[in-house]
């Protein structure tokens, strides 16, 4: 009895001391999970992944900071502040739709000074680049019609060599509203050209001459026999044939009986728009027509022969003495200019 006692004892402090195990071991484990629960460093790690998503916004803010290097550039592109602002310095209008196009819009040097103006045809308002010897007198005037493809760099370089040789030039922007203006319409802003050259103290408006590349080309085949204070004018691989529609209602070649200035027209054998054969055509009826012309064809050369494929004025053998042709051809038909009257040119 007394050991079956003894034993109960035993088993009583046996549970007792699991039960005490048991108790602070469950402590333990609370208080181990208090500990992970609030985990300060741990949160401030999750809030730092938070601080870092907010890292990421601010990524984003950056994207917003590239954005608003794309704004710039939309500004850039578009009627927006920077361009009003170029427009305000340079007198150009905003909406020159298919003309846009990066220009030196002041331009100075010791021989020449160039400029954006614009002048109103028709109720509107069309921007032109026009160039004229820096050094004050009473020069003749050229305008110049540039190519379908609009006005290239190269013109503006080409328009500033021509100022330096002795002439103001005028060259309108003909497709501010279409590409394919009616013939009408330019030929409008080709008499109001002649209409603002009119107006400048620095203009001799006896002497005034017409060239045109391309379209250009044509339109100096075609206005050039119309608008009589164009004395002379020279046509950069032109189109005497085309014509015959509602826009373009008449051809070049059908008004060689109503041309008296002299003309020269320039070419390359190997134009694939406008064919060499229809300006051998041409030749031969001007010729027919007693009409005083003068031809220079360039063997191998292909369309827009003057203009190359970056948009700049080409430096090449044939370029230059291209170039070289016209300013002479002006330089005898505007310095020394032709008597209308006789249709002889005094040389």
């Amino acid at each position: 009895m007394y050991n079956i006692r003894g034993v109960n004892e035993f088993m009583k402090k046996l549970v007792l001391f699991l039960l005490m195990v048991s108790l602070f071991g469950a402590l333990g484990s609370t208080a181990s999970s208090y500990s992970a629960s609030k985990i300060p460093e741990a949160t401030e790690t999750v809030c730092n992944e938070t601080v870092y998503n907010e890292s990421a916004c601010n990524e984003t803010v950056c994207s917003e900071n590239a954005c608003n290097e794309i704004v710039c550039s939309e500004n850039d592109c578009s009627e927006s502040a920077c361009s009003e602002t170029a427009c305000s310095e340079t007198e150009i209008q905003c909406s020159a739709s298919s003309q846009d196009t990066a220009l030196t819009t002041t331009n100075y040097s010791a021989q020449m000074q160039a400029k954006m103006v614009n002048i109103k045809s028709d109720s509107k308002v069309y921007s032109a680049y026009t160039a004229a010897p820096a050094e004050e007198g009473n020069y003749p005037a050229i305008v110049l019609i540039h190519s379908f493809k609009g006005f290239e760099p190269g013109y503006q370089t080409m328009i500033n060599r021509i100022a330096e040789d002795g002439f103001v030039v005028f060259a309108p922007f003909w497709q501010t509203y279409s590409d394919s203006p009616s013939d009408a319409e330019v030929e409008a802003l080709i008499r109001n050209s002649i209409a603002y050259l009119e107006t400048r103290e620095d203009v001799d408006s006896e002497r005034l001459g017409l060239t045109g590349f391309c379209a250009g080309g044509r339109y100096a085949m075609l206005f050039l026999p119309q608008i009589k204070e164009f004395k002379s004018g020279v046509a950069w691989y032109g189109f005497p044939y085309t014509g015959g529609s509602e826009l373009q209602p008449a051809r070049p070649a059908s008004l060689i009986d109503k041309l008296d200035a002299p003309m020269l027209m320039i070419h390359g054998t190997r134009d694939q728009y406008s064919n060499i054969t229809d300006i051998y055509k041409y030749a031969g009826k001007l010729d027919s027509a007693d009409k005083y012309f003068e031809l220079k064809v360039y063997q191998g050369e292909r369309h827009g022969f003057m203009i190359t494929e970056n948009g700049g004025l080409s430096e090449s053998f044939v370029a230059q003495d291209a170039y070289e042709e016209m300013i002479t051809f002006f330089d005898r038909t505007l310095v020394t200019f032709c008597d209308r009257t006789l249709g002889n040119l005094t040389l």
